[in-house]
């Protein structure tokens, strides 16, 4: 199994309804694919550096997960197919990136507990 990293944006005027709805799908397809996800970050609703179909914003999020190979070009399809994401990529996770996201993970964690 290897370590990947998603990061969608999706279009700006989706409701926070439609927002989990987006997420919950392409979670779902992770599982249904024999994956596990690690980490999921809701990055909120950010400018974009350049417009995207005519967009200057979007919602920003994150998915680590781990999975087969296999599972990533069915997830890139069905990134394509979804009207509501704008933007996508993916990015296997090596040594140093795995360490990076657990330093992350771990900085994120001790924000949380202090708040």
């Amino acid at each position: 199994m290897n370590t990947y990293e998603t990061v969608f944006i999706m279009n700006p005027v989706l409701s926070d309804d439609q927002v989990k709805e987006t997420v919950k799908k392409f979670v779902d397809h992770i599982k249904a694919n024999k994956g596990t996800i690690t980490q999921e970050e809701n990055w909120g609703l950010k400018k974009l550096k350049y417009t995207i179909q005519k967009k200057k914003t979007g919602f920003y999020y994150l998915i680590e997960f781990q999975a087969d190979g296999k599972i990533i070009n069915d997830l890139e399809v069905e990134f394509k197919r979804d009207e509501r994401v704008i933007r996508w990529q993916t990015v296997k996770l090596e040594k140093f990136a795995l360490e990076y996201a657990e330093r992350r993970k771990k900085k994120m964690s001790t924000n949380t507990k202090a708040n």
